[in-house]
């Protein structure tokens, strides 16, 4: 899909000529309907949640007044963050911390010092102490993404503080207690790979306790328009131009893409497209002043 041969939208270089039946996303509208977003509560700005994610809502409404841990399953780029926010905001733990992990990020030597935090002089380079994710998260919540990449050999110290609550940091005996609800997520198959020990079965068994599911965008084609103008407004307002509304056949594109990256990749392609789009504008305009002159 070329934004050059099939542009998702066009810059309106004249607001004062728009056409009345084109819609235009204007930055200081955009700026006020942003306003309104950051006074609704978080769930009520979820894109999608009148239509295929109204389901997985229910979901999340019914398990975050709970303190059971969640695993949230989907491919890369589906908003399995987005939906552990949700949780989080709809727990009593709303006003603790959202502690956020992103397993596959940080180098396996150093996970569980982020996780349960060090001692100075614990290990090479530990010049000063170092407070551990668990304890930020205490009365709070932890999301624990792309949990598929931890470690083996740190997965029975992350079992132990789902079951018992208590750990020790790195180079400590000093046993801490914490009250942390988990929020887990994956774009593996942890049960299949549970199966083929590389995963412990066990600690598959005590996150799984509440899972949810989302779906890929291909799967969730009546959902893509929707993020489509949601989108296109937040690339008007980097840009701070004026975009008119998206041409029928454009927007069928759309829908029929499969979007093998899902949201994310959709989201990089309108904004990708916007700037493809103001710079061409630019140059137009320049063409046309050099024409005059």
């Amino acid at each position: 899909m070329s934004s050059a041969s099939n542009p998702v939208m066009q810059i309106n270089e004249n607001e004062e000529n728009m056409p009345m039946n084109d819609i235009a996303y204007r930055s200081d509208e955009l700026r006020a309907r942003e306003e309104d977003r950051q006074d609704l509560p978080f769930v009520e700005t979820i894109v999608g949640r009148h239509g295929s994610l109204r389901g997985i809502l229910s979901l999340v409404e019914a398990v975050a007044p709970t303190n059971m841990t969640v695993l949230i399953a989907g491919e890369t780029g589906t908003g399995k963050e987005v939906i552990a926010r949700a949780i989080h905001e709809l727990s009593p733990r709303r006003n603790r911390n959202l502690v956020k992990v992103n397993c596959a990020a940080i180098p396996a030597g150093l996970l569980e010092s982020e996780l349960f935090g060090h001692e100075r002089g614990a290990f090479t380079g530990a010049v000063n102490s170092h407070v551990g994710r668990f304890t930020l998260a205490d009365r709070g919540t932890l999301f624990l993404d792309e949990i598929g990449d931890m470690p083996l050999e740190l997965q029975a110290k992350l079992l132990r503080v789902l079951q018992e609550r208590e750990f020790e940091a790195v180079g400590s005996t000093r046993t801490t207690r914490v009250d942390v609800r988990v929020v887990a997520a994956t774009n593996q198959d942890l049960k299949r790979m549970a199966q083929d020990r590389e995963f412990r079965e066990d600690l598959y068994y005590r996150l799984n306790v509440f899972p949810i599911y989302l779906p890929p965008l291909r799967e969730r084609k009546a959902d893509i328009p929707e993020l489509v103008e949601y989108f296109v407004q937040q690339s008007a307002a980097s840009i701070d131009k004026s975009i008119e509304s998206i041409p029928q056949e454009t927007m069928r594109s759309l829908v029929r893409h499969p979007w093998p990256g899902n949201i994310r990749e959709l989201q990089n392609y309108i904004a990708r497209s916007a700037c493809a789009e103001s710079c061409a504008a630019k140059l137009r305009a320049s063409r046309r002043c050099s024409s005059q002159a």
